[in-house]
């Protein structure tokens, strides 16, 4: 008997000791499953890129050739959705109520910080519930006029809009009530003591085939979009709104530079994501787009597409989108813009 005891105990004992370690194992990787979170990786899914214009326009345009190029870069589907009406707040909206996991993104321009400013209700609150990931590219605004009107620099003009009786002075074309350009605009008037008048239209395509045709004797419009008339001689440029001279036009003066101190709008255009979004999340998305704006074809792309780059950090953007928040409540107050 005790030589059938022997091996058969054996093989118990060594079957037993497998059987320990095999769980021994399997404890170890639940516990380290359990104990050790997943890093997260963005995106795990189809994002989508909520712009607040309509087709066809800079900024949906911009997000159309991000969402591209994301999608060939990470192999994940990235779709542009149009969420235009209400100055931009219908697609604000949308974001700020959706799941705050990266895959829903909010594609907009300084319009987003001026709304609050001009506008009595939104429905959502900018400051709270959306931040700033990353800011893609900045577009200055330009004075324009026609090449053969009679204001040859930003000083006739201004002081023209100085000197006339209020139902005399001179017009403006905007891209629209509450746009970076009707504000620009506007500050100009307070620093300078002007007076000239506001005409707002849909988009700044209309607003300068007016000024071309000398219907409306100025333009403040996005330097984008003046850029092409500016080089085939149709449009004179007087002054660019940002704090240094454009890329676009290195050749024309900023408006703090002819003596209006401390003067400074430019129009960024960036993407945000609801809050709560995790940190890590917005770390990866902002990595990912700042290393994409660093290739040099992103950034002849962006150039030859009427934009300047944006020279700050990545991170810097909320506090940017913040202080402009500030900056345009304080401006529209003074100046007294609201919209219905």
């Amino acid at each position: 008997m005790g030589t059938f005891e022997g091996p058969w105990l054996r093989r118990l004992g060594a079957a037993a000791l497998a059987l320990f370690a095999a769980a021994a194992v399997v404890g170890v990787a639940r516990s380290d499953h359990s104990e050790a979170p997943v890093s997260p990786h963005w995106p795990r899914g189809p994002v989508t890129l909520v712009v607040t214009f309509p087709p066809g326009g800079g900024t949906d345009t911009l997000a159309r050739r991000l969402a591209d190029t994301l999608h060939q870069k990470l192999g994940q589907p990235f779709v542009v959705e149009n969420r235009s009406g209400a100055s931009g707040n219908i697609g604000a909206q949308h974001v700020a109520r959706s799941k705050a996991d990266g895959h829903t993104l909010l594609v907009a321009n300084s319009s987003y910080a001026i709304n609050p400013a001009v506008l009595a209700e939104l429905g959502f609150d900018p400051a709270h519930d959306l931040t700033g990931v990353i800011n893609v590219a900045y577009v200055p605004s330009v004075i324009v006029t026609a090449i053969d009107s009679p204001w040859t620099d930003l000083f006739s003009a201004v002081e023209a809009g100085r000197t006339a009786q209020v139902e005399s002075a001179p017009a403006y074309a905007s891209c629209g009530n509450g746009t970076p350009q009707h504000l620009a605009a506007g500050m100009l008037n307070r620093a300078t003591g002007a007076q000239w008048l506001h005409v707002p239209y849909r988009g700044c395509g209309p607003a300068l085939i007016d000024v071309m045709a000398g219907t409306v004797g100025l333009g403040v419009v996005t330097a984008s979009s003046a850029l092409p008339h500016i080089q085939t001689g149709s449009l004179r440029a007087l002054a660019v709104t940002s704090a240094e001279r454009s890329a676009l036009l290195p050749d024309i003066p900023t408006i703090a530079e002819l003596g209006v101190t401390g003067y400074a709008l430019n129009q960024w255009h960036g993407l945000l994501a609801p809050v709560g979004t995790p940190t890590d999340v917005i770390t990866q998305i902002r990595g990912t787009l700042a290393a994409l704006l660093a290739e040099p074809a992103m950034q002849e792309t962006l150039r030859g597409m009427g934009y300047d780059l944006p020279q700050e950090p990545p991170e810097a953007f909320a506090e940017i989108v913040r202080a402009d928040l500030q900056r345009f409540a304080e401006a529209a107050r003074t100046l007294g813009l609201k919209m219905n």
